[in-house]
Formats: C-alpha cells, sequence, structure tokens
C-alpha cells in the first residue's frame, strides 16, 4: 500500500479533473507518484552530492526534468 493516502489522490484528481477515482485507481496512482518520486529523489541526492552539499535544493529537483529528456 501507497503511502499518499487515498483521500488526497481523490481530492487531487476532483479537483484538477472533475472526475472520480475508484479507491483501486487511487492506490495505483498513489504507488505510481511514490515511484517517480524516489526516482527523483535519488537524482536529487546524487546532484547534491556532487556539488559537495549534504542538502537538496529546488534546483536539485529541477535538474531531474532537465536531464530526463
Amino acid at each position: 500500500m501507497a503511502k499518499i493516502p487515498r483521500n488526497a489522490i481523490k481530492q487531487l484528481v476532483k479537483s484538477h479533473f472533475a472526475a472520480s477515482i475508484t479507491d483501486d485507481g487511487a492506490d495505483a496512482l498513489a504507488s505510481m507518484l511514490e515511484q517517480e518520486a524516489e526516482r527523483i529523489s535519488r537524482f536529487a541526492v546524487e546532484n547534491a552530492k556532487k556539488e559537495n552539499r549534504s542538502r537538496v535544493t529546488k534546483k536539485d529537483i529541477s535538474m531531474y526534468i532537465v536531464n530526463k529528456d
């Protein structure tokens, strides 16, 4: 089970798309979001280490988008 609350996913979908999502759909989306967040976090931590920092910044996270392509 994902750590992102099911209700948070349901509210996100409802507020941005005026649609509802099933419990199973919300759980699946939460799981996918967590997997992507883990990849982004891993990249950001490594990027911060390359710049001799122990703190991840917005720049480190933004660099993920630049390097993803």
